[in-house]
This record gives C-alpha cells, sequence and structure tokens, in this order.
C-alpha cells in the first residue's frame, strides 16, 4: 500500500527579492509624481481646504497605526508583551498604515509645499525614508515570524527600523506644522 505523498504550497511565482525591489520602485515612482504634481499643480482654496482634512485625517490614521504597533514592539522588546501579539497587531493595522501614507502623499500634493525649501525638501526625503522602511520592515516578518528566538541581527534590525520610522513620521509631521505657520 502507498501513502500518498503531504501537499506542499506551490513554489512562489516571483521571488520575494524581486517583489521588494518592485515595491521600492513603486514607491519611488508614487513618490516622484506626487513631488512633480506638487510643483506644477496649484489647487483652488476649496480643494487645499479639502486636501488639508484629508492630510489630517490621513495623519492620525497611519501615523497612529504606526504608533501602536511600534509601542507594542517596544513592550515586547522590554519583554512586556509576546512577539506573536506584536506580529498579529502589525498584520492588522498594515492597511491602514499604507493608506494613511499613500493619503498623506496624495493630499500633501494638493497643499502647496514649497519644494526649494530646505525644510519641505527634508519633509519629502523623510516621506521617501518612512514608505521604503515599512517596505524593510516587511522584510522582517518571515525572520520574526518563523524563529522561535529572534536573532540578535534581526532583533537589531527591528530596533533600527522602529528608530527611522518614528524618526520619519515625527520629523516630518514636525516639519508640516512649520511649514503651515508660514
Amino acid at each position: 500500500m502507498t501513502v500518498p505523498a503531504a501537499p506542499t504550497s506551490p513554489a512562489p511565482v516571483v521571488s520575494r527579492s524581486v517583489l521588494v525591489a518592485v515595491a521600492a520602485a513603486g514607491v519611488c515612482a508614487v513618490w516622484a509624481a506626487a513631488v512633480w504634481t506638487a510643483v506644477h499643480l496649484r489647487a483652488d482654496p476649496l480643494l487645499h481646504d479639502v486636501a488639508l482634512f484629508v492630510h489630517l485625517a490621513c495623519l492620525l490614521v497611519g501615523f497612529g497605526a504606526v504608533l501602536t504597533v511600534d509601542w507594542l514592539g517596544l513592550l515586547w522588546l522590554l519583554g512586556k508583551r509576546p512577539l506573536p501579539e506584536v506580529l498579529r497587531t502589525a498584520d492588522a493595522v498594515h492597511l491602514p498604515i499604507w493608506l494613511g501614507l499613500a493619503g498623506l502623499v496624495g493630499s500633501g500634493a494638493l497643499l502647496h509645499p514649497a519644494p526649494g525649501s530646505p525644510l519641505t525638501q527634508v519633509k519629502l526625503g523623510l516621506v521617501l525614508l518612512v514608505a521604503l522602511n515599512g517596505i524593510h520592515a516587511w522584510t522582517l516578518q518571515p525572520r520574526l515570524t518563523g524563529a522561535g528566538t529572534v536573532s540578535r541581527g534581526v532583533l537589531v534590525r527591528s530596533a533600527v527600523t522602529v528608530l527611522v520610522s518614528q524618526v520619519g513620521w515625527w520629523g516630518a509631521t514636525a516639519i508640516g506644522f512649520l511649514n503651515s505657520r508660514r
């Protein structure tokens, strides 16, 4: 009597590294399109006001979700939360983070940024950094989920990813506030 072979999961059509490269290229392309739009489009006052409301709402959604994940990650690093809880939360808020960031980029293009201003240039760089860091965070997930224990290297990469996330989000928010006062 023969025993049927255990089902195997199909090989991915595209490797993870290709997906990461395509995602990074897509993020850069969307960012460049938003910067181009901000330079070439002037929103009327009503559209500007709508864009400002959307911008603030997207900041609440995206950054609020990031703060939740990063806070739970810090609690995990301090031994106060189990890693599976952090990963479940990160998985649950993945979509709001990206929708919030996309909404910020799209609405920000309509808020008359001054691309010649050094502060605005730093903010634009921080926004791109946050998005690329989000892709990097995605690359860490398999290393965190599959392991019974987390290696020191993955732990350091995770901590740096959280630090970059916080510096990027808070920095862009602070610059946005300063630019709004001009």
